[in-house]
């Protein structure tokens, strides 16, 4: 049998009900045309949390807050024209002898500066012009041209000068033979003395074979110039006359680093004959040291002082 055909079901449509919408009419209000409404918007400060440490703490944000004051501060006196000021006008520096005591002052004005002096002529202002009470002595600065990084231009000798130093200087020597002249004497009685550092002598002579008990205290000697040295002749087999020379008037001598030699001939009490003798021995002595090796002028300087008074240009020819 044939299936019969299905029938479609219809949908029931149901319609609801809309209740009708009330319409309100709008309300406008009345505004002046004099009056204007604006929304005024008031910033809000958002709290500050202060922390126990850190860039949050009481010190710090106390920091920054006098930081920004001086910035501030800068930026107003900048505008303001502070630091357009005129700036003080600022004095020349004195001349050294401007600086000097009155005294020094007066005597400097017995030497003319443009001036080179003869050696005589020097030593006989050096004399007029030291300024202290007490017996001054009279020195030499004599500039060479030389360069005491080499060898043969490190200028050392040793000059007995015939007038004498003005110094009574007290000789040690260190042997158990008996040396007339000598201050103090005998191995024993200096080693003793070098234990306790109680150096109360000027000059120590000693011979080579004494040498070898002196090197222990070379610490000791060394600082002082005392030590002794053959090229100083101070370490030599003729005792006596080392002693005999050191109390005569004998000077060592040697240029320094910047090649420089300064020395000590005498004092202002001296005559100036017996200061014009030491300062021919002397300028003898320096001159026979001069090195093959230099080319032209030897001395390039040379000057006369006493202790604390003014110098005098001498003539290097």
């Amino acid at each position: 049998m044939a299936k019969e055909p299905k029938k479609e079901v219809k949908k029931k449509v149901i319609k609801k009900k809309v209740a009708p919408v009330k319409v309100v009419p709008e309300i406008v209000p009345i505004i002046d045309k004099e009056e204007k409404v604006e929304d005024v918007i008031v910033p809000t400060e958002p709290e500050v949390v202060i922390a126990k440490a850190g860039k949050r703490s009481a010190k710090s944000l106390k920091e920054a807050e006098e930081l920004a004051a001086k910035k501030d501060r800068k930026t107003s006196s900048v505008e303001s024209g502070e630091s357009d000021k005129p700036k003080k006008a600022i004095k020349p520096t004195k001349t050294r002898l401007e600086r000097q005591g009155k005294k020094i002052r007066e005597l400097s004005k017995l030497i003319d500066k443009t001036k080179i002096y003869d050696l005589k002529d020097a030593l006989d202002l050096a004399k007029k012009t030291s300024p202290v009470k007490f017996d001054a002595s009279v020195d030499f600065h004599v500039r060479l041209n030389v360069d005491p990084k080499h060898a043969d231009h490190n200028i050392r000798d040793i000059v007995v000068l015939p007038a004498g130093t003005g110094k009574t200087l007290k000789v040690a020597v260190f042997s158990d033979e008996k040396i007339a002249g000598a201050d103090i004497g005998g191995i024993e009685t200096i080693t003793k003395l070098l234990e306790k550092q109680q150096l109360t002598f000027d000059v120590l002579i000693a011979e080579p074979s004494n040498m070898a008990k002196l090197g222990k205290f070379a610490r000791v000697l060394g600082p002082r110039g005392l030590m002794p040295n053959p090229k100083s002749g101070t370490v030599t087999t003729s005792l006596a006359t080392a002693v005999a020379d050191a109390k005569k008037g004998r000077i060592e001598y040697r240029v320094d680093s910047t090649g420089i030699v300064h020395a000590s001939i005498g004092k202002v009490s001296f005559t100036l004959d017996q200061l014009n003798e030491n300062a021919e021995a002397f300028m003898a002595s320096l001159r026979s040291n001069k090195p093959s090796s230099i080319k032209g002028a030897y001395i390039r300087s040379f000057f006369v002082t006493t202790s604390m008074g003014p110098s005098i240009a001498v003539k290097t020819v």
